[in-house]
């Protein structure tokens, strides 16, 4: 039986508490792993390819379509359980499996082998992002949840940024295989933290005092209904995974297309494109959480209009990256590029966590996280993978940038996306109007 349905509940805090603090510190450690496990094959590219034999495409589709599908075939299961069970032990236990996942990357002595033990870490990480969102948005209350999510999302660039320096920096020393040892201890301690410091919280304790508590928790088939029905919620989804289908492509290749195109070493881009990485994600996710929390009090359309404005301008600057020869320079180009790349995900996870009821909020983050990312993880490194095969015989030397030249037209298509999720929530926001007077 449900026991959450029968108890009490507490009256929401004013401010979040010290414990929401602490709650959101170890969340944020646990997703820098859980990123830097999924990024480190496309940081070290270089010497796992070299160690492997691997081609372009074949590291594009262990890192993007292997990844995406196991990462997306447990996703709801996960997300459906963590609706109903103590989301913090889920957390936990999904960080073990990703970080035992990732001990055996390392150990991988083939294509096979480096292929099936990077798609359990997909499996594993499964379980970590979206009962964390849930977690988060029941410690903090409406017009803080944007702040605190982009904080959240501090993980992907923190997470990237320290994949490149010390993940570079150990291959450069030693092996590549000592990073993915490295990481998975870290990852196994992570796991015990979040066991120890994240207490599970009252799901939707702090939402309107207006609204009641729900009686019953969802069920799948209804959440699932719900989220594919609602246009708005679509197109999020939709429109988050055109965007990823940029960012994951560029990101798994970045790093390989730095060192064979722009000249860069190892040394090199342990320091310099870790510093870009840092400091362009991390404000890209403090910005965009900001802008949130004080654009939608305005208009709803700020969810769908602030990632469609940052990735129509960020459209030249991402040209610019991939022709300058200069690796200097590309760096300044990609470094804006970054940063107007990610204004997406605070807007798209915050509007889900908004949008829904609190018993569906693990589920539709999962539904969000599995649309996201079978188009943007699944494909995007996939289809950058194959063109580069592809542009190979036509444009030997410069197969990599070609390929990234064509990633461009997706941005067209993310903006097309926002711009009519806009328009949805425009029609929405004047349907309440008119039937509120």
């Amino acid at each position: 039986m449900n026991r959450e349905a029968v108890q009490p509940v507490p009256v929401p805090p004013a401010t979040p508490g010290r414990r929401a603090w602490i709650a959101l510190a170890v969340l944020g450690c646990v997703y820098v792993l859980n990123f830097l496990s999924r990024q480190l094959p496309g940081i070290l590219a270089k010497p796992i390819q070299d160690d492997l034999h691997l081609s372009d495409g074949r590291l594009g589709v262990i890192g993007g379509l292997y990844f995406a599908l196991s990462y997306c075939c447990i996703s709801i299961p996960v997300g459906w359980l963590a609706d109903r069970t103590n989301r913090s032990r889920i957390l936990a236990l999904s960080c073990a499996i990703w970080s035992a996942a990732t001990v055996c990357c390392g150990i991988a002595s083939g294509y096979l082998g480096f292929a099936c033990a990077y798609m359990t870490v997909g499996f594993g990480e499964a379980g970590g992002v979206p009962p964390s969102y849930s977690i988060i948005t029941d410690y903090f209350p409406p017009g803080r949840r944007g702040t605190a999510l982009g904080l959240f999302n501090l993980g992907p660039g923190i997470g990237a940024a320290l994949g490149v320096a010390f993940g570079a920096s150990i291959a450069a020393a030693f092996n590549w295989r000592y990073a993915f040892f490295a990481l998975g201890a870290l990852g196994i301690v992570a796991s015990i933290a979040v066991l120890l410091l994240v207490r599970e919280p009252f799901r939707g304790a702090l939402d309107s005092i207006l609204s009641p508590a729900p009686t019953a928790s969802a069920g799948f088939r209804q959440t699932l209904i719900m989220f594919f029905s609602r246009p708005s919620l679509l197109l999020v989804a939709l429109g988050s995974g055109a965007t990823q289908f940029i960012t994951y492509g560029l990101g798994n290749f970045v790093v390989l297309f730095l060192m064979r195109e722009k000249g860069m070493g190892l040394k090199q881009v342990a320091v310099w494109y870790s510093l870009v990485v840092l400091a362009a994600m991390s404000g890209s996710m403090l910005a965009s959480g900001r802008l949130i929390d004080r654009l939608t009090r305005a208009s709803k359309q700020a969810y769908a209009l602030i990632p469609a404005t940052s990735l129509a301008v960020a459209i030249p600057l991402y040209l610019s990256f991939v022709w300058e020869k200069s690796w200097p320079v590309a760096l300044l180009f990609l470094a804006a590029t970054i940063f107007l790349n990610y204004f997406y995900l605070s807007s798209a996870v915050t509007f889900v966590q908004e949008e829904v009821n609190p018993d569906q909020r693990v589920m539709s983050s999962a539904l969000l996280l599995l649309v996201m990312n079978f188009i943007g993880l699944g494909l995007g490194p996939t289809f950058v993978g194959a063109a580069s095969d592809f542009y190979r015989t036509s444009h030997p030397e410069h197969s990599l940038q070609m390929a990234l030249y064509s990633l461009a037209a997706f941005y067209g298509v993310a903006i097309c996306i926002f711009l009519r999720m806009a328009n949805v929530l425009r029609k929405e926001s004047s349907s309440v109007g008119g039937t509120v007077q």
